[in-house]
């Protein structure tokens, strides 16, 4: 048989024998194994979520609760106003919507609700809105509530927080070196700051990326270990599907082999997180979706996304089913600080 490649080797000691972190000279090497070996990278990928994270799988369920018309020009985005796209521009949904919304969610074995809003940022109407949504779901539905209302201003993460929102998410989408290519009306040390507020106000952080933009693996590692310096406790794995009206609309789709590859190597990278399993997946893995949860995953947003359909609640849990995976009874947590490390 062939020999295990050394870089595998080394990682599969430092991650499941030691229990430390890769240090980056390790992880561009996982990304640069040729296909041939990626079997193998999948393999180690598995093992060690299974390792630092147990074998549950959160569901979770987003709603678009403001959709179009943000002023941003994120070029992967149909929803900003700056492109001619087929979105639609439509109103806060009125809270009692969304308490119905989060308890569909919860019958189909969701654990946590996240309540997304395309703007800049959020103003004080729309954080009143947030907070009244978020206060009646809690009071109805035994679930998480979550949200994404993008860039934050000193104190509304502490009155997110204080409403009884467990998790934020703010996706950096791509490294500091990318983007700008992607993005030119914030930029990326806006989105740090923003994680930063959400980590200091008590509520734990979401943000991950989308790949197949034109980034380089040395972008997505750059991606990978800011997130993993944040400490990220959930990073969303988005695939690009191409929008019309968009910058990136000509785009090719990712190879499904090199989309499990970026799983595998965020799982190896950061081992102790949520891996969602996220927008796009459908359209680029196709068939192979169900490798992506023996790659690392842990984590899967279940029905449509913000703009694009995804696929039903019923199909990915009968996936789940079929692999053996049960479906998280509450949020995970991974198991760093509870073991004693030594960082690389």
């Amino acid at each position: 048989m062939p020999e295990t490649p050394a870089a595998l080797r080394e990682a599969a000691e430092a991650l499941l024998d030691r229990r430390e972190l890769i240090d980056r000279p390790l992880a561009e090497r996982l990304a640069a194994l040729p296909d041939d070996d990626l079997p193998e990278l999948i393999q180690l990928a598995h093992r060690v979520r299974l390792a630092w994270m147990g074998p549950a799988v959160e569901v979770e369920s987003i709603i678009s609760a403001k959709t179009g018309g943000c002023p941003e020009d994120c070029t992967f985005c149909s929803q900003s106003a700056r492109y001619s796209t087929e979105v639609e521009r439509e109103p806060m949904l009125p809270a009692r919507q969304l308490v119905e919304l989060a308890r569909q969610t919860r019958e189909l074995g969701g654990t946590e609700f996240c309540i997304v809003v395309a703007v800049r940022g959020p103003n004080e109407k729309m954080m009143r809105d947030v907070v009244e949504a978020a206060h009646a779901i809690r009071e109805s539905v035994d679930i998480e509530v979550a949200a994404s209302l993008g860039l934050l201003r000193e104190g509304q993460a502490e009155r997110l927080a204080a409403a009884g929102i467990h998790r934020y998410n703010h996706n950096l989408e791509a490294g500091p070196r990318f983007f700008p290519q992607i993005c030119t009306t914030h930029s990326f040390e806006d989105r740090v700051a923003t994680c930063r507020m959400v980590v200091d106000a008590g509520m734990e952080l979401c943000s991950g990326g989308i790949f197949g933009m034109g980034e380089t693996w040395q972008d997505r590692l750059d991606l990978a270990f800011t997130l993993r310096d944040l400490g990220a406790r959930e990073i969303p794995c988005n695939f690009l599907n191409p929008r019309p009206g968009t910058p990136l609309a000509a785009s090719d789709l990712m190879r499904p082999l090199e989309a499990l590859r970026c799983v595998a190597v965020y799982r190896c990278v950061i081992p102790d997180s949520v891996l969602r399993y996220a927008g796009g997946r459908e359209v680029v893995l196709r068939d192979l979706q169900a490798y992506g949860m023996l790659a690392g995953a842990n984590g899967l947003i279940v029905g449509n996304y913000l703009t694009t359909l995804g696929r039903s609640a019923e199909v990915d849990i009968a996936m789940l089913a079929d692999l053996g995976m049960p479906v998280a009874t509450a949020p995970l947590t991974g198991t760093r600080g509870l073991i004693p490390l030594t960082p690389a």
